[in-house]
């Protein structure tokens, strides 16, 4: 008996699942579905940690996603105009603390070029230098449509050595920007530098009755911030009540009202939720003003 079947169930098991994988490989499926379940399964078995079948998974989302899905969106481009002394843009340059800048002429629909802060800072810092202009610095445009796949543009990337493109609708106009940051975000999660203070990005208050926050924010600061009672055994962070209150994953945009406050979603991914606007409702500011 044993020798008509001399692998044990255990064998078994491991040669089904070696002979799944390679089956998936020399197939080439066109549907990644099977890779899922394989990643799935793998976590399920303890090969895989929690962090790796994360990554992994988000490796196979952008290759669903065009850059219209992760873009910044218009709105929220920080720009530098063509004409502007440095005196004028230089605020700008320290407020958002990025690497590189669309340089745009009039408005955002006609950019120039791309300014790397660092190609500037040796004259702009230099009261010798005088006879300069913004122009010298420029580097091109990178130009994409909104329907680009997120996997062939990393690909362009890394091949042509450039971090930022301009994402253009059908009609030329500008509606956002991605850079090689936005990708790995999808993939990793939410990537922090040096100028992150997370302390200081949990809550911040951007209006009377408007605040940004971050998604990760734990609940009991939340609640002590705001004055609310959100049960800490339901979600450790405000985010994890938000979404849990939709039901499903919210795209940008998305909005939801939990008691006075209005949750609208400013950024998230096809995996977590990352910035919240919150509004405060008109009778809550004024009870908190009465009170004051």
């Amino acid at each position: 008996m044993s020798d008509d079947n001399p692998h044990s169930s255990r064998g078994s098991a491991g040669k089904t699942w070696l002979e799944r994988i390679a089956s998936i490989f020399s197939a080439e499926p066109q549907d990644i579905s099977d890779l899922e379940d394989i990643i799935s399964e793998a976590a399920s078995r303890e090969l895989i940690d929690s962090d790796t079948k994360s990554m992994l998974q988000g490796v196979l989302d952008v290759s669903k996603m065009r850059a219209r899905d992760i873009m910044v969106p218009r709105s929220q481009m920080a720009t530098i105009d063509i004409e502007q002394p440095v005196s004028a843009f230089l605020p700008i340059l320290l407020e958002n603390n990025h690497s590189r800048y669309p340089v745009v002429n009039e408005d955002k629909d006609h950019v120039e070029g791309i300014l790397l802060v660092k190609d500037l800072l040796q004259y702009a810092l230099d009261p010798n230098q005088t006879d300069w202009h913004i122009r010298e610095f420029l580097r091109p445009a990178v130009i994409i449509p909104e329907s680009k796949r997120v996997d062939a543009l990393l690909k362009e990337f890394r091949q042509k050595r450039y971090h930022m493109a301009i994402v253009v609708d059908e009609y030329g106009g500008v509606s956002g920007l991605v850079t090689i940051e936005d990708i790995l975000e999808q993939i990793v999660g939410e990537i922090e530098d040096e100028h992150d203070d997370e302390e200081d990005n949990d809550i911040k208050k951007m209006a009377s009755r408007v605040f940004q926050v971050s998604a990760l924010t734990p609940l009991d600061e939340f609640n002590e911030s705001f004055n609310t009672t959100f049960d800490e055994e339901d979600a450790d962070t405000i985010g994890g009540i938000v979404l849990h209150a939709f039901g499903h994953m919210p795209e940008r945009g998305e909005s939801i009202q939990l008691g006075d406050l209005t949750f609208k979603v400013s950024k998230a991914n096809s995996r977590r939720l990352l910035q919240l606007q919150v509004i405060k409702a008109k009778e809550s500011v004024m009870t908190e003003d009465a009170g004051s």
